[in-house]
């Protein structure tokens, strides 16, 4: 009877041991920062920005500047300075309200007539993103931002980014919820997300406009859609710098993995017709 017992608690310690090793393994992390995009190529600078109803005309614009950097990240002498760039938004608003500006990572192509069009293309973020960190410039105004990721069910998400009422560069990290599925029990198991956009949201009691001198300041309308364009001086700005992830890219091997992978999959069944 003992030597029933002592067999069944040594079968038990054993297959106590097993599953440690594999719950162990299926918690393994390999943590990483990646770099998602730096604004210094010319590849990375095909954002374009979208405004809502109260825009004022010709605004949100985007311009990508060069020769500018956060020194708190590069330095005050960095490598070869003149070719750092920061993605800028200038905002400018008929009235006061809950106005945005969305800020989207796209492509350009310029049609037949010689027009430039911009259409999305959004970010791949590697492995299972824990958080995102971005860069931003703020002059003071009080001014909130989000986040959109979409995941691998085409489902978007909208992330808090905190307020940018800041002055001066600051680096802003926010995390990624974990009811947010980055994977599934099926293979390929992983399944990243993607980066959307970008959206500066403004508050209602807060300036929509640098006001001049000689302007009424009790005037919340800036400018009438029929009236030219209002000048760069009465825009608000907002610049973005080096978009950044901590993320885990560990996978756990098993045999014939490589027959999981899509790319191997594509390149395996097209040579086999």
């Amino acid at each position: 009877m003992r030597q029933v017992g002592l067999r069944a608690l040594c079968l038990f310690s054993v297959l106590m041991v097993l599953a440690g090793i594999a719950l162990a393994d299926d918690q393994t992390v390999n943590l990483e920062s990646r770099i998602i995009q730096g604004f210094d190529s010319p590849e990375e600078q095909q954002w374009f920005v979208m405004g809502s109803k109260f825009a004022t005309q010709g605004y949100p614009k985007i311009a990508f500047i060069k020769n500018t950097w956060p020194i708190a990240l590069h330095g005050s002498n960095p490598a070869k300075p003149e070719e750092k760039a920061v993605v800028g938004v200038a905002l400018m608003y008929d009235r006061k309200e809950y106005n945005w500006a969305d800020v989207v990572p796209g492509e350009k192509s310029t049609g037949t007539d010689g027009k430039v069009a911009y259409r999305p293309k959004e970010l791949t973020l590697p492995g299972r993103v824990s958080s995102i960190d971005v860069w931003i410039w703020g002059s003071g105004f009080n001014y909130y931002m989000e986040a959109y990721v979409r995941d691998f069910r085409g489902i978007v998400h909208t992330l808090n980014m905190g307020m940018i009422s800041h002055t001066g560069w600051k680096n802003i990290r926010f995390n990624v919820p974990t009811n947010i599925p980055q994977s599934k029990t099926t293979v390929p198991k992983f399944e990243g997300m993607k980066l959307v956009k970008f959206r500066i949201w403004t508050t209602p009691t807060e300036a929509v406009a640098v006001i001049s001198p000689d302007q009424d300041p009790t005037n919340l309308g800036l400018a009438e859609k029929d009236e030219p364009e209002q000048p760069i001086t009465k825009a608000i700005f907002v610049y973005i710098d080096q978009i950044k992830i901590l993320t885990d890219t560990f996978e756990t091997l098993y045999d014939g993995d490589g027959l999981a992978d899509l790319e191997s999959v594509k390149k395996n069944w097209s040579s086999s017709q």
